[in-house]
């Protein structure tokens, strides 16, 4: 889990940073997870950043991730059938890449009038585990999140400004407490062109609510956290609470 500051869009920049912060992780790990638009900050000026599944930040990913044979996440501004997407973009080491575009845009910014919202939720199989990635705003909506799929790691990767951090930190415990599943949610450090702060509080929960990480607040860190598949069938096989969710249909 990276927890850095972003350049304002300047996805070159953001490369090379991302690159020496990469590096610097010699353990061997499974996924390093980027924060919400990590080329560029939370822009609404796409025509600034925007990239293609064939561009730079792609290309950049795929050789990263063969290299560390890890998978890497985040999201960035992709183009495509000139249309704008704020989309996470898992890529792993063989170079296959799955991709979630953000459903849930964030009005108060304007995001929905410049981002097309998604509208296919995304389970990633992975080493053996279910994943279901998802973008910043979507942590307030538990519908969409809702464990309906028995995914075993729900992923969020976001630009949550510090004024809203308790809420970050309380709507992300509470995700891995209904859904019976961990929840790990990036977030970026440092201010933006909008002067807007940002002050981390990354952080990984198991399925029970319990914080696995320590990031320090406003500051670049990385943690790297161990997830046990066994945590997940266990408390399910004992407690049992999803086999009473309600049903729904998603329109």
């Amino acid at each position: 889990m990276i927890q850095s500051r972003l350049v304002w869009e300047n996805p070159k920049d953001n490369r090379l940073h991302f690159s020496k912060k990469i590096a610097s992780i010699t353990e061997a790990v499974d996924l390093i997870l980027l924060p919400e638009m990590f080329m560029s900050g939370f822009t609404m000026n796409p025509e600034a950043v925007f990239e293609t599944m064939e561009g730079p930040t792609i290309t950049w990913l795929r050789k990263l991730s063969k290299e560390k044979q890890t998978a890497i996440g985040g999201s960035l501004v992709i183009k495509e059938n000139n249309v704008f997407y704020n989309r996470f973009v898992f890529v792993k080491p063989d170079g296959t890449i799955n991709t979630y575009d953000k459903r849930h845009t964030f009005t108060l910014a304007g995001e929905d009038k410049v981002y097309k919202a998604g509208t296919k939720k995304v389970i990633v199989d992975y080493k053996g585990w279910r994943i279901c990635p998802l973008i910043c705003y979507d942590l307030r909506f538990p519908v969409w999140a809702r464990n309906t799929e028995n995914y075993d790691v729900l992923l969020y990767v976001a630009n949550w400004p510090k004024p809203r951090v308790d809420a970050w930190d309380t709507l992300l415990k509470a995700r891995a407490i209904e859904n019976m599943s961990y929840c790990i949610g990036v977030n970026r450090v440092g201010n933006d062109t909008n002067n807007l702060e940002y002050s981390g509080h990354s952080g990984a929960y198991d399925g029970l609510g319990k914080l696995l990480t320590n990031f320090e607040d406003s500051k670049e860190c990385i943690e790297i956290v161990t997830l046990e598949k066994n945590h997940v069938s266990e408390i399910r096989n004992k407690l049992k609470f999803l086999d009473d969710r309600d049903r729904f249909t998603v329109m």
